[in-house]
């Protein structure tokens, strides 16, 4: 599928000279190569709106002692103090959180946190399929049963005035821990927690569920007279919640981050690194488990630890999650990582089949000439339709809506392109659901079976009225355009710096243009494209490319042609060698072919 070049606005000139000048002082004699390399990375800086040293300072070394005063966000100081009314007077606490990683992780470092000075607690998870999202009327009423008398809600509860109106009615107080945005009605809890509240005059908006769920533990520290460094410990589960609720690596998420994949990397807690044993990734050079020979990103984060921990709630029961993430016991959180692994291969293999039955009904009913897609099968499982949906969304780029049924119910996943606010247009539609929520690119609904084609068309209208022609073709934002030269192993050393990359603070991605293949290229794998790209007005060795899905590619390689690069920079490692790789985006013919 073709895609749409997108170049960034460049960051302005004088301010990135000055800040080049400043990143360059160090260095006596600075050659042209290196003053571009700095003008690269300064470009960079002032593209993510750092324009000064001190900004960038604090940009390549993230401090913790930066982080925000906890007790700005509003109602903090009334949460604190009704937590610890509840421990002096020895109450029942349950910690109350989503079945999803962010829900699972928050749970499991309050309960973690709060257990170490008192222990009349309980947690709660909410299935997914019998309770749905977020507070559930049969939690309260299990809270009830257990004596529970305060409930911290974390991830969710911002929207439940009717769950928390329920409990007051049978005396227990809520603190709502959530950062999703609040609806025109607020719940009656005891304390809101949610830097998206109106008025709410906290510095940062962006934090994950477990991000509030770790300032609050963080003023809990605070106003017990404890050391701050103690709550490093937690910070695994808040970098976890990042990568897998994909928040903005902005601000206190990317301090967060940073120091929890610090911990990662250290001295991961026990369930973590049982998860990571199951993974099964060895290291090339060495019959040692992944994370002791490379360094763990926010990227491995999303792709090997986040789905393994989903699966307990898509296909068992989310509380396995949070056992396994506070467990200090090692044969327990063995177990467990076991049972979580089983879970997520029973998850692949329901997955692959439904992605396969789904794309055999595209292609026999050519649905991939309409606006959006949109499938039902009752025979697809509830934990994978919105896997699905986005295996779909991704490869046809059309908005995508994968349902099953359950009693005459149909319940769907919905996930959405670039340019299209798929919410919206679901809302259009809710007078034909019977739930619906999400946002711009994600979102969940049911209906009744009897709706179903009704709401196809009404659907596919709103995507028909509303996509704009920026909307038909992916796009592939570029940072910008540089000598093929200048991607150097100096360059990449500077943006591993850049790390922990994130919405906001993607991975740069650079074009070079004029450039033909040295080496003859290969295809390889399935649809791979391997090469060497050197360019036409350039003296320097070729560079090593690889180009995954590219192989289409192929013949304009072979012919000859001058073409365009888009890529990020990597290091390739094989059998003990390193050396640098382009991780080449996509292929175009140069405008003007003549050598």
């Amino acid at each position: 599928m073709s895609k749409r070049w997108k170049y960034k606005a460049q960051g302005d000139a004088d301010k990135v000279e000055r800040l080049a000048g400043l990143l360059c002082m160090p260095k006596e004699n600075p050659t042209e190569k290196d003053k571009r390399c700095y003008r690269i990375v300064a470009n960079l800086l002032v593209q993510r709106g750092i324009d000064t040293f001190e900004k960038a300072k604090d940009f390549f070394r993230p401090d913790l002692n930066k982080l925000h005063n906890p007790f700005l966000m509003e109602n903090m100081e009334h949460a604190v103090e009704r937590i610890m009314v509840a421990v002096y007077a020895k109450e029942k606490i349950m910690v109350y959180g989503d079945y999803d990683v962010d829900g699972t992780s928050a749970v499991a470092l309050v309960y973690s946190y709060l257990s170490t000075f008192y222990d009349n607690l309980t947690y709660y998870v909410p299935d997914r399929y019998e309770e749905g999202y977020g507070v559930s009327f049969k939690g309260v009423d299990t809270a009830e049963n257990d004596g529970v008398s305060l409930i911290i809600c974390l991830d969710c509860g911002i929207k439940a005035t009717e769950e928390i109106a329920y409990a007051g009615e049978k005396g227990i107080d809520f603190i709502v821990c959530d950062h999703h945005l609040p609806g025109k009605e607020l719940p009656k809890a005891y304390a809101i927690l949610d830097p998206k509240l109106e008025g709410c005059k906290y510095p940062y908006d962006e934090l994950s569920g477990c991000g509030i769920g770790f300032k609050l533990i963080q003023a809990l520290q605070q106003k017990r007279g404890k050391p701050a460094d103690d709550l490093k410990q937690y910070l695994d589960l808040v970098a976890i919640s990042i990568a897998a609720d994909v928040v903005p690596l902005t601000g206190e998420n990317r301090i967060l981050a940073f120091h929890g994949l610090r911990v990662l990397n250290t001295k991961p807690r026990v369930g973590l690194e049982a998860i990571l044993a199951c993974a099964n990734i060895i290291h090339e050079d060495a019959a040692l488990p992944y994370y002791f020979n490379k360094v763990l990103t926010i990227q491995d984060l999303s792709f090997l630890i986040g789905p393994r921990i989903n699966a307990a709630g898509r296909m068992d029961s989310a509380s396995k999650a949070v056992a396994l993430l506070k467990t200090k016991n090692k044969e327990k959180a063995e177990r467990i990582a076991e049972e979580i692994n089983e879970s997520n291969e029973d998850r692949k293999i329901k997955d692959q089949v439904a992605t396969k039955e789904a794309q055999e009904e595209i292609s026999n009913h050519k649905l991939d000439q309409q606006k959006c897609i949109v499938l039902c099968n009752e025979n697809w499982h509830q934990g994978v339709i919105g896997i699905v949906a986005s295996r779909i969304a991704e490869e046809h780029y059309k908005p995508t809506i994968i349902f099953t049924k359950k009693n005459g119910i149909l319940t769907g996943s919905a996930r959405s392109v670039k340019n299209f606010d798929i919410y919206s247009a679901i809302e259009k539609c809710r007078h034909l659901l019977t739930h619906f929520g999400g946002h711009k690119f994600a979102a969940g609904l049911s209906l009744k079976e009897d709706n179903f084609a009704e709401f196809c068309r009404l659907f596919e209208k709103e995507v028909e009225d509303n996509m704009s022609q920026d909307g038909i073709l992916p796009e592939i934002d570029i940072d910008m355009e540089i000598l093929l030269g200048d991607a150097s192993e100096k360059l990449l050393r500077i943006l591993w710096q850049f790390e922990p990359f994130g919405p906001e603070n993607n991975e740069p991605v650079f074009s070079s243009s004029e450039i033909y293949d040295a080496n003859g290229a290969r295809k390889v794998g399935r649809n791979h494209l391997k090469f060497s790209a050197i360019p036409i007005n350039e003296n320097i060795l070729p560079i090593s490319c690889i180009g995954f899905s590219l192989a289409q590619h192929f013949e304009t390689l072979k012919s000859g042609k001058k073409i365009d690069l888009c890529y990020t920079i990597e290091e390739n490692r094989y059998q003990g060698r390193r050396e640098l790789q382009l991780n080449v985006k996509d292929i175009t013919e140069s405008k003007d072919n003549n050598y």
